[in-house]
């Protein structure tokens, strides 16, 4: 019984039929490699199977977020500590080969050496339900997008009538004309192009309300999971799904702010070379997460007035476009940082309208007291759109004019 007394680590390499599981000592010798059925008897063996080794202290999972995440939960339901293993270096596969075992071998491995330290997502809340919602909005769009490209092209050999009278129009509005269409006989190229037309058209409408839908769902769905983000400066709905999905449900996994910096991507590389010393821009990463800061920033050198005196200020140190575009990235990525850590208490804006009507303010005059759009501030009253900072200036503006009244 003196082998069930030592500590084990277990490594597991996923695949969508079945799962190869090894297991190391405290010194990295192998104990045993199997391999198990990925299903939920198959999750209860490989664990028994590894426990009949030893104590074991954890296991290192290739695939956590996709063929993995079923064994990864079942871990985590069990009270076994499971740290996510990258794949294998393709270097030292092409020097020793590769096969199911040696790569369950390396996971174990790298879960007692301390290489693979990261702490997979939990999949078990808004963040989860936001990653599959966005899977379908992003193919809606994908498929949208193609239909009015196949609509475009289908115009230089469109009838001349039909092309002279959608030159020059906007893609909503070719596609309103086009689902109008009433072909004749198929026979005619003429009118079978004017069918094809009138199909790519009406499908362009079905996924502009499939997108429409789904984004009636993202945005509640945001504020519900962090509304504290959604009020920062540039974040909608769509970037704050992004970042949500790339932080997970359980954001602590991130132990620094230059984790989250380096899941998205946005973290500096060294790229220092005799005399010259400099970074340059992370290609690795969270991509989606890495273009939602982007559109932060653009937001922000847009409208806000400080990141435009700090992006001036750096391009007369001789900082690139480029290089620029990357500090602010890196600021902001530790902004939406704290923000998923710890989010603030949002206060609610329901009654900065009640306090404008009872005193007879129209939006156009808090809009010219604030330095903003009517529109803005309306969207803000309805909770259409979250300005924590846009809140603050009306609420204190609300108070110095009732201070003043008084």
């Amino acid at each position: 019984m003196h082998h069930l007394e030592r500590e084990v680590t277990g490594g597991v390499d996923t695949h969508s039929e079945q799962h190869v599981a090894a297991v190391v000592d405290e010194a990295g010798r192998i104990l045993g490699t199997e391999a198990f059925p990925a299903t939920g008897k198959g999750y209860r063996q490989l664990l028994s199977w590894m426990g009949s080794y030893g104590c074991l202290v954890k296991v290192g999972v290739e695939g956590t977020g996709s063929y993995g995440a079923g064994l990864a939960r079942y871990f985590s339901d069990e009270s076994v500590t499971v740290v996510e293993v990258n794949r294998p270096n393709r270097q030292a596969r092409r020097r020793r080969g590769k096969s199911d075992t040696t790569d369950a071998e390396a996971a174990a491995r790298a879960a007692l050496n301390g290489e693979a330290t990261g702490t997979p997502k939990s999949a078990d809340g808004p963040a989860e339900a936001l990653r599959a919602l966005r899977v379908a909005r992003r193919s809606a769009v994908k498929a949208r997008t193609q239909a009015a490209n196949q609509l475009r092209d289908l115009m230089v050999t469109a009838p001349e009538e039909l092309r002279v009278k959608m030159r020059g129009l906007r893609t909503q509005e070719r596609v309103a004309i086009c689902a109008r269409l009433r072909p004749g006989s198929y026979l005619e190229p003429n009118e079978a192009t004017k069918a094809a037309m009138r199909c790519l058209a009406r499908r362009h409408q079905e996924l502009t309300v499939e997108i429409e839908d789904l984004d009636a769902v993202i945005a509640p769905l945001c504020h519900h999971a962090n509304p504290a983000l959604l009020s920062a400066l540039g974040v909608g709905p769509e970037v704050a799904s992004a970042l949500l999905v790339a932080a997970g449900d359980n954001p602590d996994r991130m132990h620094s702010e230059g984790s989250f910096a380096s899941l998205c991507g946005s973290s500096p590389v060294e790229a220092s070379s005799g005399k010259v010393t400099r970074h340059r821009l992370n290609r690795g990463g969270n991509r989606e997460a890495n273009n939602a800061l982007w559109r932060i920033v653009m937001v922000r050198l847009a409208c806000d007035n400080r990141t435009q005196i700090y992006a001036d200020r750096r391009r007369a140190e001789g900082k690139s476009k480029k290089e620029v575009l990357r500090c602010l990235k890196r600021y902001v990525a530790r902004e939406v940082y704290y923000l998923l850590v710890s989010p603030p208490v949002i206060t609610d804006v329901a009654e900065l309208r009640e306090r404008r009507v009872a005193n007879g303010i129209t939006l156009a005059t808090v809009a010219a007291q604030l330095g903003t759009w009517a529109s803005r501030v309306s969207a803000l009253e309805r909770g259409l759109t979250h300005n924590q900072d846009l809140a603050h200036r009306y609420r204190d503006w609300l108070d110095d004019r009732a201070r003043l009244s008084a």
